[in-house]
């Protein structure tokens, strides 16, 4: 695992279809973290992309620099990436449902705000089949670093983004497993609506933690957070990093519907239609019933 020195990016070689490391994961991951808080010091401008979403050069750097670090650890995997895809770079996933999935900065709008606690992250997963089975969740302004592995487990440290300090071990991360409520439910600074607010007041005795980006997943995966719930779209690459982190600490993430996320959907522009994600056998029960009385 990544010690107290700064990281540079790991080299390993594989095909297309073999599960990269975590380690690889985790350094590419601090690379980005690194290089968007150099744009950040420096001061960020942001500029519209078409969909009316901001971009800032830490976007693009950091996804510069972690497409080049995928190609060397897995020449001719397919890649899923935020800004390449906003540029029309689709991924060929023809060959099979093996890639990677990229948010170099996910927040961009809190990494922008000024006084922000620095939720922004970096995302990188790996899927197969559908399924995230590995994943690295980096939030450089924070220095929290989220990591898990199907058949490893996750893991939760915090690494220093500038200089690249070790300032807490990684070490294993489970979720709570609460047996009752009161559930702790995470809520979004920017995404409420009706159909929230009903589930929520649904769920009975609840405390609200309220946090961005994609580390509701990862508070959800370390038994912070027992219910993360989401009403409208997110694409794949905001979710798929937390997911792998989640499912690895024991948690779980389903569709409105009920049946598990899946990833890869290009017919579906690779979006989310909603989802809840939670942090224990009871609270998933709980969710479970609510979501079907709502239907």
């Amino acid at each position: 695992m990544p010690g107290s020195r700064t990281p540079s990016i790991v080299v390993l070689f594989m095909s297309a279809h073999t599960r990269p490391s975590l380690e690889a994961l985790i350094a590419l991951a601090r690379d980005a973290g690194r290089e968007i808080m150099a744009v950040r010091d420096a001061g960020a401008a942001a500029h519209r992309k078409d969909d009316g979403s901001p971009v800032t050069e830490a976007d693009q750097r950091a996804e510069a620099l972690i497409l080049a670090g995928l190609a060397r650890l897995a020449p001719g995997a397919p890649v899923l990436a935020e800004e390449a895809y906003a540029a029309g770079h689709r991924p060929d996933l023809s060959a099979g449902p093996h890639f990677f999935c990229v948010d170099a900065l996910d927040g961009t709008k809190d990494f922008l705000a000024e006084g922000d606690g620095g939720s922004f992250t970096v995302n990188i997963a790996w899927i197969e089949a559908g399924r995230p089975v590995v994943g690295v969740v980096y939030a450089p302004a924070l220095g929290d670093l989220f990591a898990g592995a199907e058949g490893q487990g996750a893991l939760r440290g915090a690494f220093d983004a500038r200089t690249g300090a070790e300032r807490a071990a990684l070490s294993p991360i489970r979720v709570a497993n609460r047996a009752a409520p009161p559930w702790r439910i995470a809520a979004s600074r920017r995404h409420g609506d009706a159909d929230t607010a009903a589930f929520i007041k649904a769920l009975g005795q609840t405390k609200e933690v309220r946090v961005s980006s994609s580390i509701k997943f990862c508070l959800t995966a370390a038994g912070e957070i027992d219910v993360y719930p989401r009403f409208g779209t997110i694409s794949e690459w905001d979710a798929a990093a937390g997911h792998a982190v989640l499912a690895a600490a024991g948690g779980v993430m389903n569709r409105l519907t009920g049946e598990p996320v899946a990833y890869g959907r290009a017919a579906r522009d690779f979006l989310i239609d909603g989802f809840v994600a939670t942090g224990g056998a009871a609270a998933e029960a709980e969710t479970r019933r609510i979501l079907a009385a709502m239907r």
